[in-house]
């Protein structure tokens, strides 16, 4: 494991930033790591018509978490892109902030698979994420 790996908590993910979808969404890091990575979304703004959280909304925030954990994994040199991912929807959210906690299922060379579970306010399930990226080498030069 690489001294990035290893130590680079909300800094680097800071530092890489979370791109501007999330930011239009608000998702906030709470922590950040290789093996847990958690972040919050707020419901307001981020509905359906009729109020609910969209599911769109669960899934931008499971690829945030689970893309930006890959590529910590991933290193200097590297990068980790999606190539599979979805979720199952269980509960509805309609208020205050979900909360997403990502955690490694496999972590290799190539490919990293990561779960994604997000609740409400109330701790209670609403979506649980699944996503596969893979990695690869950066070209020469970037």
């Amino acid at each position: 494991m690489s001294e990035q790996q290893a130590t680079p908590g909300l800094e680097w993910a800071a530092a890489r930033g979370m791109g501007a979808l999330a930011e239009k969404m608000d998702l906030r890091w709470v922590e950040f790591s290789v093996d847990r990575c958690v972040a919050t979304m707020p419901v307001e703004g981020n509905t359906q018509p009729v109020g609910l959280m969209h599911g769109g909304a669960y899934v931008v925030l499971g690829e945030s978490l689970g893309s930006m954990a890959a590529n910590l994994h991933a290193g200097p040199g590297r990068l980790a892109v999606g190539v599979d991912i979805n979720a199952t929807h269980t509960r509805s959210a309609t208020s205050g902030l979900v909360t997403g906690v990502c955690t490694p299922i496999h972590l290799g060379r190539s490919v990293t698979v990561h779960e994604i579970v997000i609740t409400d306010d109330q701790g209670r399930r609403c979506s649980t994420v699944r996503i596969t990226n893979m990695i690869k080498d950066l070209p020469a030069g970037t």
